[in-house]
């Protein structure tokens, strides 16, 4: 079993974890009423996206969601929380200096021995979720799953969705297929902006992501008898028999979407071993991006 396998299969019990380990971390993450912005990189951009959906859509909060790189520094938050699996990443380092003293900061991170441990005000230490592999799975799902929580939103259905996710099979004739589209709506435009990310990492697909109701102006051109759409919750009236009209497979989410995302964790490492593929190695990626002169 690759290290992804291993990983992606132990997210229900990590995720039980993080939900506990929410009320103990209540003062270190946002309070209601804060104006939050919510920051990674890659993978942890897309949590950061639906993080900030869901707080806002909660009524907590004006919430923002950036790259790290891309912060825009004229904009004042009460507080800034970061996202980052290592602890190392550069752009994210970086930010935490820039806005330290004029916002409060917060570190979501899996390794207690890396510089963000200096670089936040507050830290939340998640070393259960920590992963060897370069793609993430855990660590991702799993600072969601502590962030839903603290929003009262998580609940043992997802946990118990997830172990579906984990049991059940992948949809018949979709491991073949040459292109994979995955689409969101609201707080879920995030993990499908993930699903696609780790379906190039793993197996090099060709992938694409969209708000749903943005499908049908344009992307939805590229449907056809080899492609599948794959919905994260519930689909807006109509798509799912548009792109059956176009030959394409529609797969609809029935779980959780946390738990869906499980789902495209597996069929991305489905696909790489039907390729030949080591979804362990992907190419030209290192675990953490360190640029020149950070240690």
């Amino acid at each position: 079993m690759s290290h992804v396998e291993n990983e992606l299969s132990s997210q229900p019990e990590c995720w039980k974890r993080a939900a506990e380990l929410a009320v103990h971390h209540k003062d270190a993450l946002p309070a209601p009423g804060e104006r939050v912005a919510i920051v990674g990189c890659g993978t942890s951009l897309f949590m950061a996206q639906a993080a900030a959906a869901l707080r806002e859509g909660a009524g907590q909060g004006e919430t923002d969601a950036f790259a790290a790189s891309e912060y825009p520094a004229g904009r004042s938050y009460d507080r800034v929380v970061a996202l980052t699996r290592s602890g190392t990443t550069t752009e994210v380092l970086e930010l935490l200096a820039q806005v330290r003293g004029g916002a409060r900061t917060t570190a979501i991170t899996a390794d207690p021995e890396t510089p963000v441990m200096r670089a936040a005000d507050d830290v939340v230490v998640m070393e259960f979720a920590d992963e060897e592999s370069v793609v993430q799975t855990r660590f991702a799902t799993t600072a969601l799953t502590l962030l839903r929580a603290h929003l009262g939103l998580h609940t043992e259905q997802a946990v118990a969705d997830a172990r579906t996710a984990l049991a059940e099979p992948l949809p018949e004739g979709l491991v073949g297929r040459d292109q994979f589209t995955f689409l969101g709506r609201g707080w879920t435009v995030g993990l499908a902006q993930e699903a696609a990310l780790k379906m190039r990492e793993a197996s090099l697909s060709w992938t694409e992501a969209y708000p749903a109701m943005e499908y049908r102006h344009g992307p939805i051109s590229i449907s056809t008898e080899n492609t599948a759409t794959w919905m994260f919750g519930e689909a807006p009236d109509g798509l799912a028999e548009q792109v059956r009209a176009t030959g394409a497979q529609w797969v609809a989410g029935h779980l959780d979407p946390l738990a869906e995302l499980v789902r495209a964790q597996r069929l991305a490492v489905a696909v790489a071993a039907a390729r030949g593929l080591d979804p362990d190695r992907p190419r030209h990626l290192t675990r953490s991006v360190i640029l020149d002169g950070q240690s």
